[in-house]
């Protein structure tokens, strides 16, 4: 005889909040309840060990069977089962464990069970998943209707609980279990799935439901299989379900071919990253990425750990060879998978990675997070906060250890993603500075000036050590590119000098220097500022009175310019050429080239322009020699402005003008 019971504590509108608040997709209702049962064989294979009875890992299965016609799905595994008792408890209560339960009571006797389980599989291999009560209601998401026919091993009763998910449940004897299942115990869930729901459906306008819901699609075979791989592959257990096969080869012309249906496991059950690393290639590695990762290319390298500790988990992380092609868009979403003991709770969960490592892929396994935890709640998970950081730490360490060991790897590494980690520098106001610091390259004047030099790139630590004796600065130069940077009029005497220059030829380089402020207690120096100067105490006096004598001749020059400079002044910093553009104030030359490229008004900042005159140079004899002609003196100095802009690549205020006064001065 059945006996209704209503839901102790809860009512409808409290199911439907937990559902609700909880689960983020439908779909993961199925990883809920495979996961349950994956607990009841897990709590019956313990029982074994302990108690001697028998039962291998091999004895066990879950198996899952679909029928479209009469819109069920089922679920069955024969693992421990459920007494009565245990049904009003585990599914009388909503949010009632008995998987917590039981995993919470073994925590302190691992030693002991280790001993236990010395004749066979090791203790470790019993891994409760999660908390049985609010996985199990899940299915109330897709389903109408929800039939749990079980029997507790050595029991000789069986139960059937059944319930809408609304105000209660009946709990009745079950004559013959075994008919029914095909096995002496465990327990078989039938889902009796929601009727599909179309948008214009008017019975469900005030319904809070997506303008389609296609419940059938879990009967169908494709959909099943697609969300067990995704969620529940890594089930130590193998899933068995159905699977029609279609013979093309003996298939005879316009007939279409015979369709058989098998059973067939659809988990590969034993995780890579729970694998020993020893008994893993780089070829395992590369085949997991490409098939899990769906990337054509293998990745660059990878990184396997597993953690003890503050934060209990294992790492499988991977560095692309190349960025997918929306990386350095904001569509791109980063984050990596997540997963409680096997059982993926996230698809992609951003908190793992910080920003600057936003190109890592892969996973993160941890028997330390519940499977019932919402984004919400993962936000402000402490124990994923602690996973992070050390996550960090140890992308950092592997990729230090990437560019000492094989530096044409890492070389190709940052030519794809070196961006990143210099914006990562500036962004948060430097507050990942001391992370990223020592991973940081740059191309220098080495690589253009010394045959011998071996890398495209070099380090801070690098330069740092080049140093001359003496040096109090590290210096640098920016531009379009190394080459550009190069043939700098700035740049020239400094190489002459014999001081490397590290060339900055990226948008995003000047301000992550400047955000750095030092290196190893020597700070930056840009050598195309207006106070950089490595002129001798009788350098310096020489060009003061320079300066002082023709006064009169850079007025002139200043005011044809007007606020095109602040300032035009002789110099002693040039070798062969003529003239250079400086900047004198915290807005540097390139940062006004970077900003003015920049929407939302960036072009309007503008560098303080000092425009230095090579005061060795035949032009400067000529600009003395014409400086009572004020009109063609102020022609000169814009024929010269715009040779410095051009020298700096930036553009031409007004390109025709220019053109004009060079034409002029061709032919007089």
């Amino acid at each position: 005889m059945a006996h209704k019971s209503e839901f102790k504590a809860e009512s409808k509108r409290l199911l439907e909040m937990m559902i609700n608040s909880i689960y983020t997709h439908k779909e993961i209702f199925l990883r809920e309840i495979i996961s349950n049962a994956s607990d009841a064989i897990d709590k019956l294979y313990y029982k074994s060990l302990k108690e001697n009875l028998g039962l291998s890992r091999e004895d066990f299965q879950i198996n899952i069977v679909p029928s479209d016609t009469a819109r069920t799905l089922v679920i069955s595994d024969n693992g421990i089962g459920m007494t009565r008792d245990e049904l009003e408890n585990n599914l009388g209560t909503i949010a009632k464990s008995g998987s917590l339960e039981f995993k919470q009571s073994n925590q302190s006797n691992k030693e002991e069970d280790a001993k236990t389980a010395a004749g066979g599989a090791p203790a470790e291999d019993i891994s409760i998943i999660g908390q049985f009560g609010v996985g199990f209601y899940s299915a109330f998401m897709v389903s109408k209707r929800v039939e749990v026919i079980t029997k507790a091993y050595g029991a000789d009763t069986a139960y059937k609980w059944s319930s809408d998910g609304t105000d209660g449940y009946e709990i009745e004897d079950f004559a013959d279990f075994k008919a029914e299942t095909g096995a002496d115990f465990g327990t078989k869930i039938t889902l009796y799935l929601k009727d599909d729901v179309h948008g214009d459906d008017a019975e469900h306008e005030a319904d809070e439901v997506h303008e389609h819901e296609h419940f059938s699609d879990y009967t169908r075979e494709w959909k099943l299989k697609d969300l067990i791989t995704k969620y529940s592959d890594y089930i130590r257990y193998p899933i068995k379900m159905p699977v029609t096969k279609r013979d093309y080869e003996n298939k005879k012309e316009n007939e279409e071919p015979k369709e058989t249906v098998e059973i067939e496991t659809i988990n590969s059950m034993v995780p890579i990253w729970k694998r020993a690393k020893g008994e893993l290639t780089d070829e395992d590695y590369n085949k997991f990425y490409t098939s899990k990762f769906t990337d054509y290319n293998e990745p660059l390298t990878h990184i396997h750990s597993k953690t003890e500790g503050a934060a209990t988990y294992s790492a499988l992380l991977f560095i692309p060879k190349k960025p997918p092609f929306d990386y350095y868009t904001k569509e791109y979403e980063k984050g990596l998978q997540l997963y409680s003991s096997g059982v993926m709770i996230m698809e992609k969960c951003a908190d793992l990675l910080p920003d600057h490592f936003s190109f890592v892929k892969g996973l993160v396994d941890s028997e330390d997070l519940s499977l019932n935890i919402s984004r919400e709640m993962l936000q402000h998970n402490r124990q994923l906060k602690t996973m992070a950081k050390s996550i960090e730490r140890s992308i950092k360490n592997d990729l230090k250890k990437l560019l000492a060991n094989d530096r044409g790897t890492y070389e190709q590494f940052w030519g794809e993603f070196g961006v990143q980690l210099k914006f990562g520098v500036y962004n948060g106001f430097g507050a990942n500075k001391a992370v990223l610091e020592d991973l940081l390259m740059f191309e220098s004047s080495e690589s253009y000036t010394n045959s011998e030099h071996a890398h495209k790139y070099t380090t801070l630590a690098e330069y740092r050590e080049r140093m001359r004796e003496g040096q109090e600065e590290i210096y640098y130069a920016s531009g379009d590119s190394g080459k550009l940077i190069n043939n700098l009029p700035q740049v020239q005497s400094v190489k002459d000098k014999g001081f490397e220059i590290l060339y900055l030829s990226e948008n995003v380089d000047e301000f992550a220097v400047n955000m750095l402020g030092e290196y190893d207690g020597k700070k930056f120096k840009s050598v195309q500022s207006a106070d950089f100067d490595m002129a001798t105490d009788e350098e310096k006096e020489s060009l003061k009175s320079v300066n002082e004598d023709n006064k009169d001749l850079f007025t002139k020059m200043k005011e044809a310019l007007g606020d095109k400079v602040v300032t035009v002044r002789a110099t002693n910093r040039l070798k062969n050429h003529a003239v250079c553009l400086t900047g004198s104030g915290t807005l540097s030359l390139e940062m006004e080239k970077v900003l003015a490229q920049m929407p939302g008004g960036g072009g309007n900042a503008k560098a303080d322009k000092v425009l230095e005159i090579n005061s060795n140079s035949p032009i400067f004899t000529k600009l003395q020699g014409i400086q009572d002609d004020t009109e063609r003196l102020g022609k000169f100095a814009k024929i010269l402005y715009g040779q410095a802009l051009l020298a700096e690549s930036m553009p031409l205020d007004d390109p025709a003008e220019y053109a004009a006064l060079v034409n002029e001065q061709l032919v007089s």
